[in-house]
């Protein structure tokens, strides 16, 4: 480490120090966007950022429930490490833990030097670096839902609905959040860095929805992360579950992750507008469109990357199944709000809220780039109420499809690299093969006093 960059470190830890900030905590994302970490005393910060904090390669690797996958670079190669050096740039202070602060970590191999191939986070930034190339910019605005639960000793899963009462749709206050979750979440993270705007009590008992402010990509990928995790833990520390999972509950619907997204030109307007072309969008809007419509089967599979995920599709769900766009058209994939000028933009409605944030951004900017590259236009928009197979393909319905049609989309894993593909598909069919050997709690119920 140079004397600038020694420097540099003292600076923070000082600043930290002065606010009573003895412990950094520095996180990562896992392969399926699940934070990964280590608390670090702050007089050994300088040693973190100099050598990096050193994990076994396999936790990209590691499922939900601590098994190893056998994917290549992990158990083949002897369980290797990774280093995580502190991204001091992003750090903040924890308002839920006094004397704690977090930053995230950029994670390299050490044999190499180069950045680990699974890791989420480098991912996007090279998909970033390619847009930049064709001199796009993308902007994001995450919107996600979540279930928050309270233990039910009694209940089979362990949770219930902290709230089951129905009809409280897009409100706020007491009547549908009678212990004022959604007002401390919002204070908490106010400060934090992480961009919250607004929330609200959702579609169903116990699911709210909190909005993130428009940025860069890569600043709208890492708030979410956070975003993510803070909800998480302030949950627990009520005694609660949050849950990010698409669909929780058999008598719910599913929670969404809709991005908003738009990109800059190179002089920082929005590329998307003109109000002289078709729709009021510009050409790289509408090819974006197309690229997005093109490639939807296989960002399925990064979108709604969960077993779980699929049973947030299908009709009477209001969840995009189909693979069309429309104008202010909330029953399209791809939504294209009213707003032109600076906000400009599209809505894509295709992910549930348990994606890893990085992986469904990387996975849209890839497909706008592959669009715009094109040069192609979308079909006509979607006129009325959707969900009509008639009117527009199925997307795939299942992990196993949407798995398929991301490998055989060759255009799309070339941006996304091969070797992070080859990763994400072996791990991800794992989890297939662990399900379809597992007996559900539906087939004994089904069948045992029957058959």
């Amino acid at each position: 480490m140079s004397a600038h960059d020694l420097a540099y470190v003292r600076q923070h830890i000082d600043r930290l120090a002065a606010e009573g900030v003895d412990v950094v905590r520095v996180t990562f994302p896992d392969l399926i966007g699940t934070d990964r970490a280590r608390d670090v005393l702050l007089d050994h910060l300088p040693a973190a950022c100099e050598h990096g904090l050193a994990f076994c390669r396999a936790v990209y690797h590691t499922t939900p429930r601590g098994g190893v996958v056998p994917v290549t670079g992990g158990l083949d190669a002897g369980l290797p490490d990774i280093a995580v050096r502190p991204d001091l740039g992003t750090l903040a202070a924890l308002p839920w833990e006094p004397g704690v602060a977090w930053c995230l970590g950029d994670v390299i191999d050490p044999a190499t030097g180069a950045p680990a191939p699974e890791s989420p986070r480098d991912l996007l930034r090279s998909v970033l670096a390619q847009c930049a190339e064709h001199g796009l910019r993308p902007i994001a605005g995450p919107e996600l839902e979540y279930f928050l639960c309270s233990p039910a000793p009694d209940a089979m899963s362990g949770w219930r609905r902290y709230t089951a009462d129905a009809g409280h749709v897009y409100t706020a206050g007491l009547r549908a959040d009678p212990d004022n979750h959604l007002l401390r979440v919002l204070r908490t993270l106010r400060d934090t860095g992480i961009g919250v705007i607004s929330g609200n009590h959702e579609f169903d008992g116990a699911q709210f929805e909190i909005n993130l402010i428009h940025s860069e990509a890569m600043s709208a990928a890492d708030r979410t992360f956070r975003f993510k995790a803070a909800v998480k833990e302030l949950a627990r520390k009520e005694g609660r579950l949050a849950t990010f999972m698409a669909k929780p509950f058999n008598d719910a619907g599913g929670s969404g992750f809709h991005l908003h997204f738009s990109c800059e030109d190179g002089a920082g307007g929005n590329a998307f507008d003109d109000p002289s072309a078709p729709y009021g969008l510009s050409a790289t809007a509408r090819h974006a469109v197309a690229g997005v419509l093109a490639h939807a089967p296989a960002l399925a599979a990064l979108l709604n990357p969960t077993v779980n995920s699929y049973k947030r599709f299908g009709p009477g769900t209001l969840a995009p199944w189909l693979v069309d766009w429309g104008l202010d058209n909330r029953s399209a994939m791809v939504r294209i709000p009213p707003e032109r000028g600076r906000g400009a933009r599209l809505e894509l409605r295709l992910g549930d809220a348990s994606a890893n944030p990085y992986l469904a951004l990387a996975a849209l900017c890839a497909a706008v780039l592959l669009g715009v590259r094109a040069g192609q236009e979308p079909p006509a928009p979607l006129e009325g109420y959707g969900y009509d197979p008639a009117r527009a393909a199925v997307l795939p319905m299942s992990l196993p499809a949407a798995l398929d049609s991301l490998e055989a989309d060759t255009a799309l894993t070339e941006i996304l690299g091969k070797d992070f593909t080859t990763s994400f598909l072996s791990y991800k069919r794992d989890e297939v093969e662990r399900f379809q050997r597992h007996v559900t709690d539906w087939e004994f119920a089904e069948y045992a006093t029957h058959l």
